[in-house]
Protein backbone atom coordinates (compact mmCIF):
# COMPACT_ATOMS: atom_id res chain seq x y z
CA UNK A 1 0.00 0.00 0.00
CA UNK A 2 1.04 3.50 -1.01
CA UNK A 3 1.91 6.29 1.92
CA UNK A 4 -1.23 7.88 1.54
CA UNK A 5 -4.69 7.94 3.15
CA UNK A 6 -7.34 6.33 1.72
CA UNK A 7 -10.66 8.19 2.19
CA UNK A 8 -13.62 6.86 4.25
CA UNK A 9 -16.39 5.56 2.67
CA UNK A 10 -19.63 7.03 4.63
CA UNK A 11 -23.30 5.93 4.50
CA UNK A 12 -23.53 8.84 1.73
CA UNK A 13 -21.31 10.29 -0.94
CA UNK A 14 -20.50 14.02 1.05
CA UNK A 15 -19.10 17.22 -0.38
CA UNK A 16 -15.48 17.78 0.81
CA UNK A 17 -14.57 20.29 2.92
CA UNK A 18 -11.83 21.96 0.62
CA UNK A 19 -7.79 21.67 1.28
CA UNK A 20 -6.00 23.83 -0.95
CA UNK A 21 -3.03 22.70 -2.79
CA UNK A 22 -3.77 19.02 -1.73
CA UNK A 23 -3.07 17.66 -4.83
CA UNK A 24 -0.65 19.90 -5.89
CA UNK A 25 2.58 17.78 -5.39
CA UNK A 26 0.62 14.78 -7.89
CA UNK A 27 2.22 14.65 -11.24
CA UNK A 28 3.24 11.57 -13.45
CA UNK A 29 6.88 11.19 -14.79
CA UNK A 30 7.45 13.62 -17.57
CA UNK A 31 8.60 11.98 -21.09
CA UNK A 32 11.68 11.63 -22.34
CA UNK A 33 13.24 12.09 -25.78
CA UNK A 34 12.80 8.32 -26.87
CA UNK A 35 8.93 8.21 -26.37
CA UNK A 36 8.45 11.85 -27.72
CA UNK A 37 10.02 11.81 -31.00
CA UNK A 38 8.52 8.69 -32.15
CA UNK A 39 5.05 10.74 -31.48
CA UNK A 40 6.19 13.93 -33.46
CA UNK A 41 6.92 15.78 -30.34
CA UNK A 42 10.14 17.50 -29.30
CA UNK A 43 12.14 15.53 -27.06
CA UNK A 44 12.25 18.21 -23.80
CA UNK A 45 11.13 21.42 -23.06
CA UNK A 46 11.83 23.90 -26.09
CA UNK A 47 13.69 27.24 -25.58
CA UNK A 48 10.65 29.40 -26.75
CA UNK A 49 8.28 26.91 -25.02
CA UNK A 50 6.36 29.69 -24.37
CA UNK A 51 5.77 31.04 -27.67
CA UNK A 52 4.79 27.49 -28.93
CA UNK A 53 2.48 26.92 -26.91
CA UNK A 54 0.65 30.56 -27.19
CA UNK A 55 0.51 29.76 -31.14
CA UNK A 56 -0.52 26.01 -30.46
CA UNK A 57 -3.50 27.32 -28.65
CA UNK A 58 -4.35 30.01 -31.04
CA UNK A 59 -3.77 27.10 -34.02
CA UNK A 60 -6.74 24.36 -31.51
CA UNK A 61 -8.78 27.47 -31.10
CA UNK A 62 -9.00 27.98 -35.13
CA UNK A 63 -9.33 24.19 -36.01
CA UNK A 64 -11.30 23.22 -32.72
CA UNK A 65 -14.62 25.13 -32.67
CA UNK A 66 -15.85 23.88 -29.48
CA UNK A 67 -12.69 24.70 -27.70
CA UNK A 68 -13.31 28.18 -28.62
CA UNK A 69 -16.70 28.12 -27.29
CA UNK A 70 -16.13 26.45 -24.22
CA UNK A 71 -13.38 29.44 -23.09
CA UNK A 72 -15.99 32.17 -23.31
CA UNK A 73 -18.99 30.62 -22.34
CA UNK A 74 -18.31 29.41 -18.41
CA UNK A 75 -20.46 31.77 -16.43
CA UNK A 76 -18.89 30.02 -12.98
CA UNK A 77 -22.62 28.77 -12.23
CA UNK A 78 -21.33 26.18 -9.83
CA UNK A 79 -23.14 23.31 -11.14
CA UNK A 80 -19.98 21.11 -12.06
CA UNK A 81 -18.47 21.44 -8.74
CA UNK A 82 -19.06 18.79 -6.81
CA UNK A 83 -19.76 16.15 -10.20
CA UNK A 84 -15.80 15.50 -10.33
CA UNK A 85 -14.64 12.38 -8.65
CA UNK A 86 -11.39 13.25 -8.19
CA UNK A 87 -12.50 16.35 -5.98
CA UNK A 88 -14.79 14.66 -3.76
CA UNK A 89 -12.15 12.25 -3.20
CA UNK A 90 -8.95 14.88 -3.03
CA UNK A 91 -10.87 17.67 -1.76
CA UNK A 92 -8.74 19.93 -3.68
CA UNK A 93 -10.67 22.61 -5.04
CA UNK A 94 -8.23 22.67 -8.63
CA UNK A 95 -10.44 19.54 -8.82
CA UNK A 96 -13.50 21.15 -9.66
CA UNK A 97 -13.77 21.13 -13.03
CA UNK A 98 -14.50 24.93 -13.94
CA UNK A 99 -11.24 25.53 -11.47
CA UNK A 100 -9.59 23.17 -13.68
CA UNK A 101 -10.95 24.83 -16.93
CA UNK A 102 -9.20 28.05 -15.70
CA UNK A 103 -5.98 27.20 -15.58
CA UNK A 104 -5.92 26.96 -19.34
CA UNK A 105 -9.04 29.95 -19.57
CA UNK A 106 -7.04 32.36 -17.89
CA UNK A 107 -4.34 32.02 -19.97
CA UNK A 108 -6.40 32.08 -23.49
CA UNK A 109 -8.12 35.19 -21.92
CA UNK A 110 -4.55 36.76 -21.47
CA UNK A 111 -3.39 36.28 -25.06
CA UNK A 112 -6.60 35.53 -27.08
CA UNK A 113 -8.90 38.70 -25.80
CA UNK A 114 -8.80 41.94 -25.45
CA UNK A 115 -10.12 42.69 -22.47
CA UNK A 116 -7.77 40.19 -21.43
CA UNK A 117 -4.68 42.14 -22.92
CA UNK A 118 -5.58 45.70 -21.67
CA UNK A 119 -6.83 44.53 -18.16
CA UNK A 120 -5.81 41.15 -17.26
CA UNK A 121 -6.92 41.33 -13.65
CA UNK A 122 -9.79 42.43 -14.23
CA UNK A 123 -11.17 39.16 -16.42
CA UNK A 124 -8.92 36.84 -14.55
CA UNK A 125 -6.24 36.76 -17.54
CA UNK A 126 -3.30 35.52 -16.07
CA UNK A 127 0.51 35.29 -18.13
CA UNK A 128 2.15 31.99 -19.18
CA UNK A 129 4.82 31.15 -16.88
CA UNK A 130 6.85 28.44 -16.10
CA UNK A 131 4.99 27.95 -12.87
CA UNK A 132 1.62 27.62 -14.65
CA UNK A 133 3.20 25.13 -17.15
CA UNK A 134 3.33 23.51 -13.78
CA UNK A 135 0.11 23.76 -12.66
CA UNK A 136 -1.25 22.79 -16.30
CA UNK A 137 0.97 19.22 -15.86
CA UNK A 138 -0.23 18.52 -12.63
CA UNK A 139 -3.91 19.37 -12.95
CA UNK A 140 -4.72 18.37 -15.94
CA UNK A 141 -3.21 14.81 -15.50
CA UNK A 142 -5.64 14.48 -12.64
CA UNK A 143 -8.87 14.64 -15.63
CA UNK A 144 -9.86 11.27 -16.76
CA UNK A 145 -11.68 12.92 -19.61
CA UNK A 146 -15.08 11.58 -17.69
CA UNK A 147 -17.23 13.82 -19.07
CA UNK A 148 -19.61 13.56 -15.97
CA UNK A 149 -19.21 16.93 -15.27
CA UNK A 150 -20.18 18.19 -19.22
CA UNK A 151 -23.73 16.36 -18.09
CA UNK A 152 -24.28 18.34 -15.58
CA UNK A 153 -23.32 21.85 -17.15
CA UNK A 154 -26.51 23.65 -17.95
CA UNK A 155 -24.10 25.45 -21.28
CA UNK A 156 -22.79 21.88 -22.41
CA UNK A 157 -18.95 22.61 -21.58
CA UNK A 158 -17.17 19.52 -22.37
CA UNK A 159 -14.04 19.29 -20.10
CA UNK A 160 -12.61 16.23 -21.66
CA UNK A 161 -11.80 18.58 -24.43
CA UNK A 162 -9.92 21.27 -22.73
CA UNK A 163 -7.81 18.50 -20.81
CA UNK A 164 -6.96 16.98 -24.66
CA UNK A 165 -6.36 20.60 -25.48
CA UNK A 166 -4.12 21.56 -22.85
CA UNK A 167 -2.47 18.59 -23.18
CA UNK A 168 -1.80 18.43 -26.55
CA UNK A 169 -0.03 22.18 -26.28
CA UNK A 170 2.09 20.30 -23.31
CA UNK A 171 3.10 17.78 -25.69
CA UNK A 172 4.05 20.34 -28.29
CA UNK A 173 6.92 22.37 -26.03
CA UNK A 174 8.32 19.12 -25.10
CA UNK A 175 6.47 18.43 -22.01
CA UNK A 176 4.42 15.09 -22.13
CA UNK A 177 3.63 12.51 -20.09
CA UNK A 178 5.47 9.29 -19.93
CA UNK A 179 3.08 6.42 -19.46
CA UNK A 180 0.74 7.23 -22.18
CA UNK A 181 3.70 8.64 -24.90
CA UNK A 182 5.64 5.27 -24.19
CA UNK A 183 2.41 3.33 -25.06
CA UNK A 184 1.19 5.03 -28.05
CA UNK A 185 5.29 4.09 -29.19
CA UNK A 186 4.78 0.63 -28.52
CA UNK A 187 1.61 0.80 -30.91
CA UNK A 188 3.59 1.88 -33.75
CA UNK A 189 6.63 -0.92 -33.11
CA UNK A 190 5.11 -3.66 -32.41
CA UNK A 191 1.16 -3.01 -32.50
CA UNK A 192 -0.02 -3.20 -28.86
CA UNK A 193 0.42 -1.80 -26.09
CA UNK A 194 2.11 -3.97 -24.21
CA UNK A 195 5.13 -4.55 -26.52
CA UNK A 196 3.55 -7.88 -27.57
CA UNK A 197 5.56 -9.45 -30.85
CA UNK A 198 3.96 -11.72 -33.08
CA UNK A 199 5.50 -15.15 -31.83
CA UNK A 200 4.63 -14.27 -27.85
CA UNK A 201 1.03 -13.43 -28.98
CA UNK A 202 0.64 -16.50 -30.93
CA UNK A 203 2.02 -18.54 -27.89
CA UNK A 204 -0.54 -16.36 -25.92
CA UNK A 205 -3.36 -18.10 -27.43
CA UNK A 206 -2.56 -21.25 -28.35
CA UNK A 207 -2.04 -21.78 -24.79
CA UNK A 208 -5.83 -20.13 -24.47
CA UNK A 209 -6.94 -22.96 -26.61
CA UNK A 210 -5.48 -25.86 -24.17
CA UNK A 211 -6.96 -24.03 -21.19
CA UNK A 212 -10.66 -24.01 -22.88
CA UNK A 213 -10.30 -27.64 -23.88
CA UNK A 214 -9.07 -28.91 -20.80
CA UNK A 215 -12.24 -26.81 -19.57
CA UNK A 216 -14.63 -27.92 -21.73
CA UNK A 217 -13.50 -30.91 -23.86
CA UNK A 218 -14.37 -28.81 -26.73
CA UNK A 219 -11.91 -27.25 -29.35
CA UNK A 220 -12.47 -23.65 -29.46
CA UNK A 221 -10.34 -22.25 -31.65
CA UNK A 222 -8.29 -18.35 -30.69
CA UNK A 223 -6.84 -17.75 -34.29
CA UNK A 224 -4.33 -15.08 -35.41
CA UNK A 225 -3.77 -13.87 -38.89
CA UNK A 226 -6.10 -16.03 -40.68
CA UNK A 227 -7.38 -14.67 -44.17
CA UNK A 228 -10.94 -14.91 -45.24
CA UNK A 229 -12.05 -15.03 -41.91
CA UNK A 230 -15.36 -13.17 -41.31
CA UNK A 231 -14.36 -11.32 -38.19
CA UNK A 232 -11.41 -8.84 -37.10
CA UNK A 233 -11.34 -8.75 -33.58
CA UNK A 234 -9.84 -6.09 -31.78
CA UNK A 235 -9.53 -6.09 -28.32
CA UNK A 236 -7.51 -4.38 -25.51
CA UNK A 237 -4.10 -6.15 -25.10
CA UNK A 238 -4.67 -6.97 -21.68
CA UNK A 239 -7.04 -9.05 -22.50
CA UNK A 240 -3.99 -11.38 -23.66
CA UNK A 241 -2.69 -11.81 -19.76
CA UNK A 242 -4.61 -10.32 -17.40
CA UNK A 243 -6.85 -11.67 -15.08
CA UNK A 244 -9.96 -10.60 -15.40
CA UNK A 245 -9.63 -9.32 -18.91
CA UNK A 246 -8.10 -13.15 -20.66
CA UNK A 247 -11.46 -14.48 -19.10
CA UNK A 248 -13.35 -11.88 -21.18
CA UNK A 249 -11.28 -12.88 -24.27
CA UNK A 250 -12.02 -16.79 -23.83
CA UNK A 251 -15.49 -16.04 -23.31
CA UNK A 252 -15.22 -13.93 -27.23
CA UNK A 253 -13.37 -17.16 -28.41
CA UNK A 254 -16.31 -19.04 -27.44
CA UNK A 255 -19.16 -17.29 -28.33
CA UNK A 256 -17.75 -17.06 -31.52
CA UNK A 257 -17.58 -20.95 -31.48
CA UNK A 258 -20.67 -21.58 -30.25
CA UNK A 259 -22.23 -19.02 -33.36
CA UNK A 260 -20.76 -20.21 -35.64
CA UNK A 261 -18.60 -16.99 -36.93
CA UNK A 262 -15.39 -17.22 -37.89
CA UNK A 263 -12.95 -15.03 -36.36
CA UNK A 264 -9.28 -13.68 -35.75
CA UNK A 265 -6.98 -11.16 -34.11
CA UNK A 266 -4.57 -9.51 -35.96
CA UNK A 267 -0.81 -9.19 -34.84
CA UNK A 268 -0.50 -6.04 -36.82
CA UNK A 269 -3.22 -4.33 -35.25
CA UNK A 270 -3.49 -6.35 -32.08
CA UNK A 271 -4.55 -3.36 -29.68
CA UNK A 272 -7.97 -1.60 -29.68
CA UNK A 273 -6.95 1.27 -27.02
CA UNK A 274 -6.22 4.48 -28.67
CA UNK A 275 -4.35 6.65 -26.37
CA UNK A 276 -4.08 9.17 -28.87
CA UNK A 277 -7.34 10.04 -27.56
CA UNK A 278 -5.99 10.97 -24.03
CA UNK A 279 -2.97 13.45 -25.05
CA UNK A 280 -5.25 14.83 -27.13
CA UNK A 281 -3.44 14.22 -30.83
CA UNK A 282 -5.51 13.85 -33.83
CA UNK A 283 -2.60 12.81 -35.26
CA UNK A 284 -1.61 10.16 -33.43
CA UNK A 285 -5.20 8.40 -32.86
CA UNK A 286 -5.28 8.46 -36.71
CA UNK A 287 -1.87 6.55 -36.77
CA UNK A 288 -3.26 4.20 -34.32
CA UNK A 289 -6.67 3.87 -36.08
CA UNK A 290 -5.06 2.91 -39.79
CA UNK A 291 -3.48 -0.19 -38.63
CA UNK A 292 -7.49 -1.45 -38.35
CA UNK A 293 -7.92 -0.96 -41.62
CA UNK A 294 -4.71 -2.21 -42.46
CA UNK A 295 -5.41 -5.38 -41.32
CA UNK A 296 -9.04 -5.53 -42.31
CA UNK A 297 -8.09 -5.20 -45.73
CA UNK A 298 -4.88 -7.69 -45.56
CA UNK A 299 -6.92 -10.41 -43.92
CA UNK A 300 -10.18 -9.75 -46.11
CA UNK A 301 -12.70 -9.46 -42.98
CA UNK A 302 -16.30 -8.91 -43.47
CA UNK A 303 -16.64 -6.68 -40.28
CA UNK A 304 -14.76 -5.57 -37.50
CA UNK A 305 -16.07 -6.21 -33.65
CA UNK A 306 -14.09 -3.92 -30.58
CA UNK A 307 -13.75 -6.23 -27.84
CA UNK A 308 -14.17 -4.58 -23.85
CA UNK A 309 -12.65 -1.50 -23.79
CA UNK A 310 -14.32 1.81 -22.99
CA UNK A 311 -12.13 4.62 -24.58
CA UNK A 312 -11.53 1.89 -27.54
CA UNK A 313 -15.44 1.51 -28.34
CA UNK A 314 -15.76 5.43 -27.96
CA UNK A 315 -12.59 6.29 -30.45
CA UNK A 316 -13.91 3.15 -32.87
CA UNK A 317 -17.47 4.65 -32.26
CA UNK A 318 -17.55 8.23 -32.56
CA UNK A 319 -14.09 8.49 -34.97
CA UNK A 320 -13.24 5.22 -36.74
CA UNK A 321 -14.65 6.10 -40.31
CA UNK A 322 -13.47 9.41 -40.16
CA UNK A 323 -9.96 8.05 -39.09
CA UNK A 324 -9.87 5.32 -41.07
CA UNK A 325 -12.38 5.26 -43.54
CA UNK A 326 -14.29 4.46 -45.98
CA UNK A 327 -14.64 1.12 -44.88
CA UNK A 328 -17.10 0.20 -47.87
CA UNK A 329 -14.84 -3.16 -48.38
CA UNK A 330 -16.72 -4.69 -45.63
CA UNK A 331 -20.17 -6.41 -45.43
CA UNK A 332 -22.82 -3.78 -45.49
CA UNK A 333 -25.18 -5.68 -43.59
CA UNK A 334 -23.12 -4.99 -40.33
CA UNK A 335 -22.58 -1.45 -38.54
CA UNK A 336 -18.85 -0.74 -38.60
CA UNK A 337 -17.93 -0.73 -36.05
CA UNK A 338 -19.37 -3.47 -33.99
CA UNK A 339 -19.46 -4.17 -30.01
CA UNK A 340 -18.52 -7.46 -28.88
CA UNK A 341 -21.53 -6.93 -26.50
CA UNK A 342 -23.88 -6.23 -30.09
CA UNK A 343 -22.60 -9.01 -31.09
CA UNK A 344 -23.70 -11.62 -28.01
CA UNK A 345 -26.84 -9.58 -27.74
CA UNK A 346 -28.06 -10.43 -31.02
CA UNK A 347 -26.94 -13.82 -30.59
CA UNK A 348 -28.80 -14.32 -27.34
CA UNK A 349 -32.02 -12.48 -28.57
CA UNK A 350 -32.27 -15.06 -31.68
CA UNK A 351 -31.87 -18.27 -29.37
CA UNK A 352 -28.33 -18.85 -31.01
CA UNK A 353 -26.62 -19.71 -27.08
CA UNK A 354 -27.99 -22.25 -25.20
CA UNK A 355 -26.93 -20.82 -21.71
CA UNK A 356 -27.31 -22.05 -17.96
CA UNK A 357 -28.00 -19.38 -15.66
CA UNK A 358 -27.83 -21.58 -12.40
CA UNK A 359 -23.72 -21.60 -13.73
CA UNK A 360 -23.04 -18.31 -12.03
CA UNK A 361 -25.89 -18.65 -8.71
CA UNK A 362 -22.37 -18.15 -6.97
CA UNK A 363 -22.42 -14.72 -7.92
CA UNK A 364 -24.51 -11.70 -6.81
CA UNK A 365 -23.50 -8.81 -9.51
CA UNK A 366 -23.96 -5.23 -10.12
CA UNK A 367 -22.68 -3.37 -13.10
CA UNK A 368 -20.50 -0.67 -13.76
CA UNK A 369 -21.05 1.52 -16.35
CA UNK A 370 -17.77 2.92 -18.11
CA UNK A 371 -17.59 6.51 -18.83
CA UNK A 372 -16.39 6.73 -22.15
CA UNK A 373 -18.92 4.00 -23.12
CA UNK A 374 -21.66 5.63 -21.31
CA UNK A 375 -21.49 9.22 -22.15
CA UNK A 376 -19.47 9.03 -25.65
CA UNK A 377 -20.81 5.79 -27.75
CA UNK A 378 -23.97 4.20 -27.87
CA UNK A 379 -24.77 0.36 -28.55
CA UNK A 380 -27.45 -1.35 -30.92
CA UNK A 381 -30.35 0.66 -32.83
CA UNK A 382 -32.18 1.95 -29.77
CA UNK A 383 -30.95 5.04 -27.39
CA UNK A 384 -29.76 4.00 -24.26
CA UNK A 385 -28.51 0.41 -26.23
CA UNK A 386 -25.32 1.25 -24.31
CA UNK A 387 -26.79 0.86 -20.70
CA UNK A 388 -29.70 -1.82 -21.90
CA UNK A 389 -27.61 -4.66 -23.89
CA UNK A 390 -24.82 -5.45 -21.50
CA UNK A 391 -27.48 -5.79 -18.44
CA UNK A 392 -29.44 -7.85 -20.55
CA UNK A 393 -26.84 -9.74 -21.20
CA UNK A 394 -25.88 -10.04 -17.53
CA UNK A 395 -29.73 -10.82 -16.79
CA UNK A 396 -29.62 -13.58 -19.42
CA UNK A 397 -26.45 -15.18 -17.93
CA UNK A 398 -27.02 -15.01 -14.19
CA UNK A 399 -29.74 -14.97 -11.66
CA UNK A 400 -28.44 -12.37 -9.23
CA UNK A 401 -28.17 -8.92 -10.80
CA UNK A 402 -28.67 -5.45 -8.67
CA UNK A 403 -27.88 -1.96 -10.19
CA UNK A 404 -26.21 0.70 -7.93
CA UNK A 405 -27.97 3.85 -6.92
CA UNK A 406 -29.64 5.23 -10.23
CA UNK A 407 -27.36 8.58 -9.62
CA UNK A 408 -24.23 6.88 -10.00
CA UNK A 409 -24.82 4.83 -13.03
CA UNK A 410 -25.94 5.54 -16.69
CA UNK A 411 -25.33 8.64 -18.08
CA UNK A 412 -24.21 9.72 -14.25
CA UNK A 413 -21.88 6.91 -13.70
CA UNK A 414 -18.79 8.05 -11.73
CA UNK A 415 -14.99 7.18 -13.63
CA UNK A 416 -13.46 4.09 -12.09
CA UNK A 417 -10.67 6.87 -11.17
CA UNK A 418 -8.41 5.57 -13.87
CA UNK A 419 -8.86 6.43 -17.29
CA UNK A 420 -7.83 9.18 -19.32
CA UNK A 421 -4.48 7.95 -19.43
CA UNK A 422 -3.95 8.38 -15.37
CA UNK A 423 -3.67 4.23 -15.29
CA UNK A 424 0.23 4.63 -13.76
CA UNK A 425 1.54 3.91 -10.53
CA UNK A 426 3.12 7.14 -10.03
CA UNK A 427 -0.77 8.88 -9.59
CA UNK A 428 -1.86 6.02 -7.51
CA UNK A 429 -3.11 8.49 -4.86
CA UNK A 430 -5.21 10.07 -6.93
CA UNK A 431 -5.97 7.11 -8.90
CA UNK A 432 -7.39 5.64 -5.23
CA UNK A 433 -8.59 8.82 -3.76
CA UNK A 434 -10.33 9.11 -7.03
CA UNK A 435 -12.64 6.03 -7.04
CA UNK A 436 -14.31 7.13 -4.01
CA UNK A 437 -17.52 7.94 -5.38
CA UNK A 438 -17.62 4.20 -7.15
CA UNK A 439 -16.77 2.48 -3.98
CA UNK A 440 -19.07 3.96 -2.00
CA UNK A 441 -21.92 2.83 -4.19
CA UNK A 442 -20.34 -0.49 -4.38
CA UNK A 443 -20.61 -0.85 -0.65
CA UNK A 444 -24.23 0.50 -0.72
CA UNK A 445 -25.25 -2.54 -3.16
CA UNK A 446 -22.88 -5.43 -1.33
CA UNK A 447 -24.54 -4.52 2.13
CA UNK A 448 -28.20 -4.72 1.02
CA UNK A 449 -27.75 -7.21 -1.97
CA UNK A 450 -25.10 -8.57 -1.25
CA UNK A 451 -22.85 -8.21 -4.10
CA UNK A 452 -20.06 -9.90 -4.78
CA UNK A 453 -18.49 -9.20 -7.98
CA UNK A 454 -18.59 -5.83 -10.08
CA UNK A 455 -18.78 -6.33 -13.91
CA UNK A 456 -17.37 -3.88 -16.23
CA UNK A 457 -16.54 -4.02 -19.69
CA UNK A 458 -13.39 -1.90 -19.70
CA UNK A 459 -9.60 -3.01 -19.66
CA UNK A 460 -8.77 0.56 -17.83
CA UNK A 461 -11.53 0.04 -15.51
CA UNK A 462 -10.91 -3.53 -14.63
CA UNK A 463 -7.21 -2.88 -14.18
CA UNK A 464 -8.00 0.21 -12.09
CA UNK A 465 -10.35 -1.77 -9.89
CA UNK A 466 -8.08 -4.88 -9.47
CA UNK A 467 -5.86 -2.26 -7.66
CA UNK A 468 -7.95 -0.12 -5.55
CA UNK A 469 -10.68 -2.27 -4.08
CA UNK A 470 -8.34 -3.71 -1.49
CA UNK A 471 -7.30 -0.07 -0.36
CA UNK A 472 -11.42 -0.19 0.57
CA UNK A 473 -11.30 -3.51 1.88
CA UNK A 474 -13.03 -5.75 -0.91
CA UNK A 475 -10.71 -7.95 -2.47
CA UNK A 476 -8.65 -7.57 -6.06
CA UNK A 477 -10.78 -10.10 -8.12
CA UNK A 478 -14.23 -8.94 -7.37
CA UNK A 479 -14.06 -7.40 -10.57
CA UNK A 480 -14.51 -9.29 -13.55
CA UNK A 481 -15.24 -9.21 -17.13
CA UNK A 482 -18.76 -9.67 -18.50
CA UNK A 483 -18.02 -11.78 -20.98
CA UNK A 484 -16.25 -14.08 -18.32
CA UNK A 485 -19.92 -14.66 -17.05
CA UNK A 486 -21.42 -15.03 -20.70
CA UNK A 487 -18.26 -17.87 -20.93
CA UNK A 488 -19.57 -19.65 -17.34
CA UNK A 489 -23.14 -19.86 -18.39
CA UNK A 490 -22.50 -21.42 -22.04
CA UNK A 491 -23.43 -24.67 -23.05
CA UNK A 492 -20.82 -25.78 -25.40
CA UNK A 493 -21.04 -28.23 -27.90
CA UNK A 494 -18.18 -29.32 -30.78
CA UNK A 495 -19.69 -27.45 -33.31
CA UNK A 496 -17.17 -26.17 -35.90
Amino acid sequence: MADFKTPEVKEYLEIPALEAGAMSHSKPFVSKEQFQEPLGFPGELTDNWKEVAIDKLGELLKTNRGLQVFMDSCVKCGACTDKCHYFLGTADPRNMPVARQDLLRGVYRRYYTLPGKLFPKLVGAVDLTEEVLDQWYSYFHQCSECRRCSVFCPYGIDTAEITMATREIMNAVGKGQKYSNEIIGKVFKVGNNLGLPEPALRDTLEGLEEEVKMDTGVDVRYPLDEKGAEVLLVTPSADFFAEPHVDGLIGYGKVFHQAGISWTLSSHASEAANFGLFIGSPENMKRIAMRIREAALELGVKRIVFGECGHAWRVAYSFLNTLAGPFDFLDPRYPVPQHICEVTYDLIQRGALTLDKSANDHRRVTFHDSCNVARASRMGDMPGGQFVIPREILKAVCNHYYDMAPDTIGESTFCCGGGGGLLTDDLMELRVKGALPRMQALKQVVEEHGVNQLVAICAICKSQFSKVLPYYGFEMDQIVSLHQLVSDALVMDSKQ
